[in-house]
């Protein structure tokens, strides 16, 4: 559920199919700099419910649909 909303924003800002995104997917390759990034975090966060901080392990897809995962189970 978490990873194919994910996919489906990334896609919508990215312009790409959604089955091409993957949990794999690094956000560099997928061509995201810094400020496209901070703004998909925003959006992530409004979209959740979860407060993100920008985090230099969150270089996937899949990382980032970890640490939804896990702030949610936090309730934060």
């Amino acid at each position: 559920m978490v990873l194919e909303k994910v996919q489906e924003m990334l896609a919508e800002k990215l312009g790409v199919p959604a089955e091409e995104i993957t949990a794999e997917s690094e956000f560099s390759a997928l061509g995201l700099d810094s400020l496209d990034f901070a703004e998909m975090l925003m959006n992530v966060e409004t979209e959740f419910g979860v407060s993100i901080e920008a985090d230099p392990s969150i270089k996937t897809v899949g990382s980032l649909v970890e640490k939804i995962e896990e702030l949610q189970k936090k309730g934060s």
